[in-house]
């Protein structure tokens, strides 16, 4: 086939998983990251001591990492050593009531049956079918390019439908196994990593409860930052070179084929486009108009996932009363989840999650210090002011300090906020989404926006806008799945 030059937009684990693939097959790949590191929203940010993970913060679907490592030879433990967390993470509910989610399957079975007489049985069945989605779904169904109905038209995957439970939702799938609202709420959580409600996502993602709850939650010591390091290890020994501090203003199109990018430092010639950055800023901003895919209006209309509200906190002593992760479900999620899809709004009562990675690792972290993450979702595209943030870091500290029993606040030493602007800045996040689309029925497999360019033959799209979806695993197999269809279009050439 001979040796083709490929330009990847974006660092991120889908562009690094890709052009990975593409250099093992001996093309002359380049990525362009406009930031001053690699790994896109997993990036780190460091100050006195203290270093902070900014974006993913939860490690599951370990074997995704080990099948894409072991595409090139190796394991996690070549590269980090992960542990797996017990428990999982804390609840907290209201009243300072909490629950601890146990690593071992009779622990979690017992927690169960505690809440709901029956409900251990029932989890096996339920988990059951959730192990029969994750293999099927994780093993098939995420590796489907994705182009047309067509490829799902076949009798295996019509039959398989029923028992991933495509055409039901989330909700109405738990409520048939368990009626305690903590178990319920227990299981819904994991829909948060989609960007959407447990109203609108298929049952098909209780697969979710099957990474969560069996397979486990785990973290790469030295933290998230530790994958991107690997990622970047194997991109550079096949010889894939990444290019810092350098953005990419424009795709050159002659018609119907790109000819390269230009970049704030000049043109670069290129065989084959990859965009790993935001789908929707690539075909709006980085394409001149007759070569676009999709109208501003397809843009707009499309449900998107939650923003974040983020603060990274470094405190001068120990925080007592909590785990690594933890979730603050003390108020009503129904209501939070409307201000986010329904009717758009900072939340008047949001729940929040907080990560203290410290817990578990203490290379993070000053000697007697505590390393802290919090995230509020909130609807993209809000009204971002500092005055905002401000509230809401009042907000739940007030209910951090009560419910966890101590104040911390006189404690901080080192503090910064990130919310939906910087999400634009830093990544041209459509409206500053942190997760991509939601994953509703009408946004999943086909029906999400292409890989491949409608209008120009030698580009393609990876990451969360595209098949598969959000999050680190899907992202991962995004590359490989692109990498897949440029490798085909650059034998289709021959």
């Amino acid at each position: 086939m001979g040796t083709s030059t490929i330009a990847i937009i974006g660092s991120g684990f889908s562009g690094l998983s890709a052009a990975s693939l593409l250099a093992k097959e001996g093309h002359n790949v380049t990525i362009y990251e406009k930031n001053d590191q690699a790994g896109g929203r997993a990036r780190t940010w460091s100050k006195d001591g203290f270093h902070f993970d900014m974006g993913p913060s939860w490690y599951w679907m370990p074997d995704v990492f080990e099948n894409f490592y072991a595409l090139f030879g190796k394991t996690a433990s070549d590269f980090y050593n992960l542990k797996r967390l017990d428990p999982s993470y804390r609840v907290y509910w209201t009243n300072k009531e909490l629950t601890d989610v146990p690593a071992g399957m009779p622990e979690l079975k017992k927690l169960f049956e505690t809440l709901e007489p029956g409900a251990s049985a029932k989890l096996d069945t339920f988990l059951h079918q959730a192990e029969y989605k994750y293999t099927t779904g994780m093993g098939d169904f995420v590796f489907r390019p994705s182009h047309s109905i067509l490829e799902y038209v076949d009798l295996k995957l019509i039959s398989a439908s029923f028992r991933l439970q495509l055409y039901t939702s989330l909700r109405k799938h738990v409520g048939s196994f368990f009626k305690h609202p903590k178990i319920v709420k227990i299981l819904e959580f994991p829909i948060l990593f989609l960007g959407g409600t447990a109203k609108t996502t298929p049952a098909l993602y209780s697969l979710m409860n099957y990474a969560d709850l069996a397979l486990g939650t785990w973290y790469p010591m030295g933290g998230m930052n530790e994958i991107v390091k690997a990622m970047v290890s194997i991109a550079e020994s096949n010889g894939v070179k990444i290019v810092l501090n350098t953005e990419v203003r424009h795709i050159r199109v002659k018609e119907g084929i790109a000819q390269g990018i230009e970049t704030d430092k000049g043109f670069q010639q290129a065989d084959v486009v990859i965009s790993s950055a935001d789908y929707q800023f690539t075909d709006q901003h980085l394409l001149d108009k007759p070569y676009q895919s999709y109208t501003p209006e397809y843009w707009n209309s499309r449900v998107l996932s939650p923003s974040s509200l983020l603060f990274y906190i470094g405190v001068n002593k120990k925080v007592a009363n909590i785990q690594h992760h933890n979730l603050f479900f003390d108020e009503d999620f129904g209501k939070h989840s409307d201000e986010i899809y329904k009717t758009p709004q900072w939340p008047e009562k949001p729940l929040f999650y907080a990560c203290c990675a410290s817990k578990t690792d203490d290379s993070i972290i000053p000697e007697n210090g505590e390393n802290l993450f919090f995230l509020i979702p909130v609807a993209p595209g809000l009204t971002d002011t500092e005055e905002i943030r401000e509230q809401y870091f009042d907000l739940i500290m007030d209910r951090f300090e009560e419910i966890t029993g101590q104040s911390i606040r006189d404690s901080i030493v080192v503090k910064r906020t990130y919310a939906i602007r910087d999400f634009e800045k830093d990544y041209h996040s459509y409206k500053g989404n942190a997760y991509g689309l939601a994953n509703t029925l009408a946004q999943t497999a086909f029906l999400k926006p292409k890989l491949k360019s409608k209008k120009v033959k030698n580009l393609f799209y990876t990451g969360q806008l595209t098949v598969p979806g959000p999050g680190v695993p899907p992202a991962i197999i995004s590359g490989q799945v692109v990498a897949k269809e440029a490798l085909l279009f650059l034998h289709s050439k021959l």
